[in-house]
């Protein structure tokens, strides 16, 4: 097993995950690539120094540039907000470092479309932040509906909603500035558009309605002062994939009592699915037919029967968390710069989730159906 130096960038919620996740992989998933963390960084020192102390990275920077640089980093894994993606992204392909970004991996479309051409062009692998649907029981949801258990399919219903920015008075942040790129439709709208492409498929076209439900902020935490919010905390989106069906997304992350409602309802003509982040061990599946007095949904309950999950514990029912299906991630990014499957979601799919948000957009902004193209 060969070492590669890893580069993480941020060490915020994101790149605490980062880190758990690159130390998991070379015990619980290991492969031919064993990840060696190299360098840690953040604009505030002090919190580098922590970092590198709690994780085991050795050493810390305060300039990205040095991580980008160092010749003894292969993979730079990029969690700083999402304005400095492109800037990061493309100066560590330019290095010809493989790169990890969380999503969305860019503002627009444009700019996604840039990096990935970029990262294409160098010839080294990326990976977009898209770990949800690393889940075992995601990967079995796809295999019914691709062997034909559903039937036919006649709809999906997606959601994303969280309350993270349900209190007016959260002030103005990095997710608020809209160099960031839009709001809640990119920064968890993009989960669900992803979820439902890596289930059925591409989306053709979409009719939005993005809504800013909270107008004003805190300029700072505890200000009086306000300034408008010029983001979206809504968006509601009417769909048609590229295979015909129709189905609908809401992004919300002003609903209240809401941590983690990522889920979706897909019906087919011989059945349907349920799924739910809130319980993401479970899936539910309806079977058409039989008998009406013991019709419903019946539970699959992961277990080592959906791999990997075996490799994290070999009973049934103990569960599986986050920071393990962002473990299954990085494990399947460093196979594939080994050489193995390429499994992404990787820049160019990041791109493709980036064209229906700006579909989006553009269809809130003026009206009707936009194509996604």
């Amino acid at each position: 097993m060969r070492e590669i130096g890893i580069g993480l960038i941020g060490t915020g919620f994101m790149g605490k995950a980062h880190a758990i996740a690159w130390r998991a992989a070379a015990g619980i998933l290991p492969g031919a690539l064993r990840p060696a963390l190299r360098v840690v960084c953040d604009v505030d020192t002090g919190a580098a120094a922590a970092a590198a102390a709690q994780f085991g990275f050795a050493r810390h920077e305060s300039d990205w540039r040095r991580v980008v640089a160092a010749p003894d980093v292969e993979i730079v894994s990029i969690t700083a907000p999402n304005a400095f993606h492109r800037e990061m992204a493309l100066e560590a392909i330019a290095a010809g470092k493989h790169v990890h970004c969380e999503k969305p991996i860019a503002p627009d479309a444009a700019t996604a479309e840039e990096m990935t051409r970029a990262a294409e062009t160098a010839g080294v692998v990326t990976q977009a932040g898209f770990n949800y649907i690393k889940n075992p029981l995601l990967k079995h949801a796809r295999a019914m509906i691709e062997a034909g258990e559903l039937g036919e399919i006649t709809g999906f219903r997606g959601i994303h909603a969280e309350d993270y920015m349900a209190d007016p008075d959260q002030p103005h942040s990095w997710r608020t500035d809209p160099s960031n790129g839009a709001g809640a439709i990119a920064d968890i709208g993009s989960h669900i558009i992803g979820m439902a492409r890596y289930l059925l498929g591409p989306i053709a076209e979409v009719n939005a309605t993005l809504e800013t439900a909270v107008k004003t902020r805190p300029v700072a935490p505890g200000a009086a002062e306000r300034r408008p919010v010029l983001v979206d905390d809504i968006a509601r989106l009417t769909l048609r994939f590229a295979r015909g069906y129709g189905g609908s997304i809401e992004a919300n992350w002003v609903a209240t009592g809401r941590k983690m409602q990522l889920g979706f309802e897909i019906s087919g003509s011989k059945g349907g699915l349920v799924f739910t982040q809130e319980r993401l061990n479970e899936l539910l599946f309806c079977r058409a037919g039989g008998d009406s007095a013991r019709a419903g949904f019946t539970r699959i309950e992961t277990g080592p029967a959906h791999p990997p999950y075996g490799q994290f514990c070999v009973a049934p029912g103990h569960q599986l968390g986050f920071n393990d299906l962002k473990t299954i991630e990085m494990a399947e990014f460093l196979d594939a710069i080994a050489g193995g499957a390429r499994r992404g979601p990787d820049f160019r799919e990041a791109w493709e989730v980036q064209k229906v948000v700006d579909a989006a957009i553009e269809s809130s902004r003026t009206g009707g159906w936009r194509a996604v193209c």
